[in-house]
């Protein structure tokens, strides 16, 4: 049941941040392409994953997904008329390498040659991430980011697109929450490819996090000027109770939720209360990596969506605890606590305890079960509430001392929400796809005005 919040900040306003502040969204190619057998694209590790029975919860594949790949100037103009200065994206790297010939694929080049020109002309800042989930299947088959050779593609596919793309694009991301990628399509087995291994996850883990650390070095080398990071899914992690199990129970999932990351990209290696926990499951590192993976970067990209609430549960391995879901809490139709206060301890603690440089919040936003009026508008006042609770609490983190430099909604669109198909929606724009007619949905109005200082 969706819930209306009440206790809503009145004066949350565009002035309220910097004048150069970034006011954007965030999009992903495989969640809104469609276009899947087109010029040249060959399978993603998704398109197997969607095409196997009873992986995606309402049976849908992201095969035709948003048409983005033929709507996209459609697409681009929603975000110009929304007044935002900023659009992030991501490359399918399908559409560049089809594992047979090691020539680029020249009509992926030239479709997101065209895209980054729509964005410029727009008045739009290209924000690329480089890996949003996408592996090519080739890849996969020759194991995947557990092979270490898959480094080696991905740096040359890195390659390839900052050498095209480079003089158009300064900002880039190198992967798109590395947590998903190896734990849930390895460990929980809830995304492609559907693994579930934990050795296995953090082995693969380490070895994405190699690749964005040699990746920082390739993209200084060919763009010039450019500015470089990762996007990380980040929770802040709570006790269910005040009982000293409890609270212990939260150093520990910590460890591996947030700090795995965190302490290795800023230089202190993985966190010895993490390997203590995983034991013969920690993964094989190579001469070099923990330095590799260190490689001084430029920003920061928080992805925030809730906290999660931690229960010691000593039969649970690795961490011994259990995430718990108190009822008392407000909650998107997807489940997620409404927590606007869990973005300011979250930025607060990244700013404190690393060396991050500049903060995006690169994804926040929510899901609920939108529908289309006999008016013909979606009044989705929940989701509205929701960016205006989240815009106040950045404000406030940036108030402390935070230096938070940009905001990406999640999501432009209504998408391919991965394993949920199409059974969740995270849009500003509501999308009939059966029309693929777009309507900019209530929120979407709202952050327009917002940006606009309208409001």
């Amino acid at each position: 049941m969706t819930m209306i919040l009440t206790d809503l900040p009145t004066a949350i306003k565009r002035s309220d941040f910097a004048s150069d502040f970034l006011w954007g969204v965030s999009t992903s190619a495989y969640q809104i392409e469609g276009a899947v057998a087109e010029d040249g694209r060959v399978p993603s590790i998704w398109d197997t994953f969607a095409d196997t029975p009873g992986k995606i919860r309402d049976g849908s594949t992201g095969a035709v997904a948003c048409d983005h790949y033929h709507r996209w100037e459609e697409d681009l103009d929603l975000a110009q008329s929304m007044g935002l200065n900023s659009y992030r994206f991501s490359i399918a790297w399908t559409r560049i390498f089809n594992g047979v010939d090691a020539t680029p694929n020249p009509k992926g080049l030239e479709f997101y040659s065209k895209l980054v020109d729509g964005m410029l002309a727009r008045g739009l800042q290209p924000w690329c991430t480089l890996y949003h989930w996408d592996l090519p299947q080739y890849l996969e088959d020759q194991g995947g980011w557990n092979n270490r050779a898959t480094i080696d593609a991905y740096l040359q596919y890195v390659d390839v697109i900052t050498k095209h793309l480079g003089g158009r694009i300064k900002h880039w991301i190198t992967h798109n929450e590395p947590w998903c990628t190896a734990m849930h399509g390895n460990w929980d087995g809830m995304h492609a490819p559907g693994n579930k291994s934990l050795p296995l996850a953090l082995q693969i883990c380490h070895n994405v996090l190699v690749s964005h650390g040699r990746a920082v070095q390739l993209i200084r080398a060919n763009v010039p000027g450019a500015k470089v990071g990762i996007a990380l899914s980040l929770h802040p992690v709570k006790a269910a109770s005040d009982s000293a199990a409890d609270i212990a129970a939260v150093s520990r999932h910590d460890a591996l939720r947030n700090r795995w990351f965190l302490d290795v990209l800023y230089g202190r290696g993985y966190p010895a209360e993490a390997l203590a926990l995983v034991g013969n499951d920690a993964p094989k590192i190579e001469a070099g990596d923990i330095e590799a993976i260190a490689a001084p970067c430029d920003f920061l990209g928080v992805n925030y969506y809730f906290p999660e609430i931690v229960q010691d549960a000593p039969d649970e391995y690795p961490l011994r605890t259990k995430i718990v879901y108190p009822q008392d809490r407000q909650r998107t139709d997807f489940g997620w606590e409404v927590s606007p206060e869990g973005l300011i301890t979250l930025l607060e603690r990244v700013a404190r305890d690393y060396p991050t440089g500049d903060l995006y919040v690169t994804e926040n936003g929510s899901s609920y079960d939108d529908h289309l009026g006999a008016d013909g508008a979606v009044t989705d006042t929940a989701r509205r509430d929701y960016l205006i609770r989240h815009l106040a609490a950045m404000r406030d983190a940036i108030a402390a001392g935070g230096k938070i430099k940009g905001y990406f909604a999640w999501s432009l669109l209504d998408n391919f929400e991965w394993a949920e198909g199409y059974l969740r929606r995270f849009g500003l724009t509501y999308i009939d796809y059966a029309t693929q007619r777009r309507i900019v949905k209530q929120s979407g109005e709202w952050y327009s005005a917002f940006v606009r200082g309208k409001n």
